[in-house]
């Protein structure tokens, strides 16, 4: 651990050549000796700002006689207190000072000193030792551990073959990529043959000791490390608990992974159905989806259960929290409609792992504290990379023990060893290490940072669209509130905002999010989950005259080097996470003016998206932006596109066989590619999942036919505006594609059937 990394930030204006001044700069002298780097400043109301942008300060010497009253050193010093809990900070004073000292402030600081009592060399001392213990703790359990071993430098005679980068020095193509990810990343490429750092697949040594701490972090009651992504941690909770025929009870908003957690679990699936607005935007299942009741109707109402199973317990269910539009709910609510005829329940929170550390998420989010404690264990899964700060892939997994089931670690690891690796990346360890580090030192900070930022660019944007629209002109808007407690939303203060859960939860009575029969405090939008909305459709689903399709929007966004997170018909999303920064809001705003001056203008696509004339220069070439738009706008309405996608998805087709018999089909090459034109009858083998929005339409082993035409005739929509809109393919899982005589033709894998069972 290098200590020159952590400097400290000394506060003082002395200038003039004095003792107390000629002793502060023999005290910077002898710190710069003992390796601690100093960074100078005279204006304390900066200071909160230089710590905050600069974290690696270590602490702040401060001297009181600063030519600032009492209160406002006060003030600055408690401050950093209260954002900094961890910070060292430090008093320098003369000899008098000490009862003009208020006891907050003492307090608040770390140590005292007087100028001109104690020697240079123990003051010196003390503020390196202090600094040290800041640094050591700033490392996580396994981090510190890995650092050490590095920094022992051992010659290793085990694998990785490339022995902390040397293998790679041998070839120039292997050089190169050493010095691209430099000498640590290549030296901390470890093994489990160093028994140092412990055992990921035991969760022995620091490794173990890491995961304990991430127990306490996000209030479970057992927590493991996987780095293989949250697909795999949704296969590992499966594979731990489910069983062959075991009955499941799943968010047909699901990610795919727990797809094939039923694939591998050969679970027979029944489907809870969310709710869609006219936007198109996934809402939260309905509450009356997750009673015993229903669970019994959809039972009987299943192909694959029969009536001897019609008593069988639902061993597992499984929720998306929070939906891709960051909708979440109270989980105590759901535990209470489930925990009574549910053996285990799962959170799949992959893009939520954050909400632990702010109140107003208290009670959405799986390991929350819950006053009942009559519930069956609970699982959550986190992909840590996508919204903390993890290297790609790392995950956590979490588990709240039931109350009268507690999971066996013996038992559970059984199914952890099974999807793990004997070769884990200690690296990418080191990243999860270091991820409940940073939010267990300083997660509810930055969670209110950001949260604070995000309803900022919030209320900028609607801000912006009030401006236009007073004008008669259009601009982009946000899917959020219109109003808090009889305020203008875009008004209230941004602080009041992010401490009120109340804000944010939805109210079954208003109009702005587009959800019929919600349920009393039973949802809540994610302040940093950012749906933009463009004009073409009202909140009741009508078209309107003008429309932008959301997905130009988004390539105009990428040509500028910004990003979405998803796209729908008329909206897309934006993550504020933790690394966003104003400059990226500012760029963003900007961004989203130059399409509304490039659109107003009709500006020539040659000049907007030329890429799209390499692929038809012919019906592309003599387009303008707002052509495109119009276009775009013309085929969603006369298709009557967002009606038909949401009847699409209100369907739940006929299960002919599990998703397992499904893939057993593919495996056994009992498949065949069907056209579209030509699938009604067919059992899909494989899932079919359009994104967005991110939902199967069907599930490997559901039949196409009479029942589920309105998913026939969505999938032929999308298939006719991609024969439209040359450039414009949409993702589709499940779906390839051929060309014959330059038409586009959708087929996926069905299940080869006699004719009798076609009929």
């Amino acid at each position: 651990m290098n200590l020159q990394e952590w400097p400290l930030l000394v506060v003082s204006e002395k200038q003039i050549d004095t003792f107390e001044s000629n002793r502060l700069k023999e005290l910077i002298t002898q710190l710069n000796t003992d390796n601690i780097k100093t960074i100078l400043s005279k204006n304390l109301k900066h200071v909160i700002d230089l710590c905050t942008s600069q974290r690696e300060i270590s602490g702040v010497l401060v001297d009181w006689n600063l030519n600032l009253s009492s209160e406002e050193k006060t003030e600055v010093i408690l401050e950093l207190r209260k954002r900094f809990p961890r910070l060292q900070i430090f008093i320098l004073a003369e000899k008098a000072a000490p009862e003009e000292l208020p006891t907050s402030v003492l307090e608040a600081s770390n140590g005292f000193y007087w100028l001109d009592d104690d020697t240079i060399t123990f003051m010196a001392g003390r503020l390196t030792h202090m600094i040290k213990e800041y640094v050591e703790g700033n490392y996580g359990p396994f981090f510190k551990g890995l650092v050490n071993y590095v920094d022992e430098y051992k010659y290793a005679w085990h694998t990785p073959g490339h022995m902390g980068g040397e293998g790679f020095k041998k070839s120039p193509a292997g050089t190169a990529l050493y010095n691209f990810f430099g000498e640590n990343t290549l030296r901390s490429d470890l093994s489990i043959s160093v028994p140092d750092l412990g055992s990921l697949l035991d969760h022995s040594g620091p490794i173990g000791d890491s995961e304990k701490f991430a127990s306490e972090t996000f209030n479970s009651d057992k927590s493991y490390y996987v780095l293989n992504g949250t697909s795999t941690v949704n296969q590992i909770i499966w594979r731990s608990q489910v069983a062959q025929n075991d009955l499941a009870l799943v968010d047909r908003n699901c990610h795919k992974s727990l797809n094939y957690a039923m694939v591998i679990t050969n679970a027979k699936p029944m489907y809870m159905m969310p709710r869609r607005n006219a936007l198109g935007i996934i809402g939260p299942v309905k509450m009356s989806e997750m009673t015993a009741t229903t669970a019994l109707h959809k039972k009987s109402a299943s192909k694959l259960i029969g009536e001897d199973e019609m008593g069988k317990e639902i061993v597992m269910s499984a929720l998306t929290n929070s939906t891709y539009d960051g909708l979440a709910y109270n989980v105590r609510k759901v535990k209470k409609e489930l925990g009574d005829h549910v053996k285990y329940m799962h959170f799949d929170e992959a893009w939520y792992a954050y909400a632990r550390f702010h109140p107003i998420y208290d009670g959405f989010y799986g390991m929350t504290p819950d006053e009942n404690k009559e519930h069956p264990p609970v699982f959550t899964s986190h992909s840590t990379h996508k919204l903390l700060n993890a290297f790609s892939q790392g995950s956590m997994l979490h588990i709240k023990d039931g109350s009268d089931e507690k999971i066996d670690p013996d038992e559970f690891n059984e199914a952890y060893m099974m999807h793990g690796s004997t070769s884990p990346n200690y690296p990418m360890i080191a990243s999860l290490d270091v991820s409940t580090k940073m939010m267990h030192d300083n997660g509810e900070q930055m969670s209110h940072d950001n949260i604070l930022d995000a309803i900022s660019l919030r209320q900028r944007v609607a801000q912006m669209n009030d401006e236009f629209s007073a004008k008669e002109d259009w601009f982009f808007d946000m899917w959020q509130p219109t109003t808090y407690k009889g305020e203008k939303f875009s008004k209230v203060a941004a602080e009041t905002l992010a401490s009120n859960q109340d804000a944010w939860v939805l109210n079954p009575d208003d109009a702005w999010h587009g959800f019929n029969g919600l349920e009393e405090d039973f949802v809540l939008l994610d302040p940093i989950k950012l749906t933009f909305t463009t004009p073409g459709v009202n909140a009741v689903g009508s078209y309107t005259e003008q429309g932008i399709p959301a997905g130009i929007v988004s390539d105009y966004l990428i040509n500028k080097g910004i990003v979405t997170e998803k796209t729908d018909s008329y909206s897309f999303l934006m993550l504020h996470s933790f690394g966003t920064t104003k400059g990226k809001q500012g760029e963003l705003l900007s961004a989203l003016l130059n399409f509304k001056k490039d659109y107003d203008n009709n500006t020539s696509l040659r000049l907007i998206f030329p890429n799209l004339l390499k692929i038809d220069a012919d019906f592309y070439g003599k387009m303008g932006l707002k052509d495109l738009c119009d276009s775009m706008h013309t085929f969603f309405k006369e298709n009557d596109f967002l009606n038909q996608m949401q009847q699409a998805f209100e369907i739940l087709p006929q299960q002919e066989m599990k998703p397992s018999e499904a893939y057993e089909q593919v495996v056994r090459k009992n498949v065949e590619y069907v056209y579209l034109e030509n699938m009604m009858k067919k059992v899909p083998a494989v899932m079919l999942v359009p994104y967005p929005p991110g939902i199967p339409v069907m599930m490997g082993g559901e039949r196409m036919d009479e029942s589920t035409k309105a998913i026939h005739n969505y999938l032929s929509i999308l298939e006719k505006y991609e024969n439209a809109f040359p450039g414009y393919e949409k993702d589709i899982h499940g779906v390839e594609r051929d060309v014959i005589n330059g038409v586009i033709k959708y087929k996926t894998l069905c299940v080869k059937e006699a004719p009798e069972l076609e009929a």
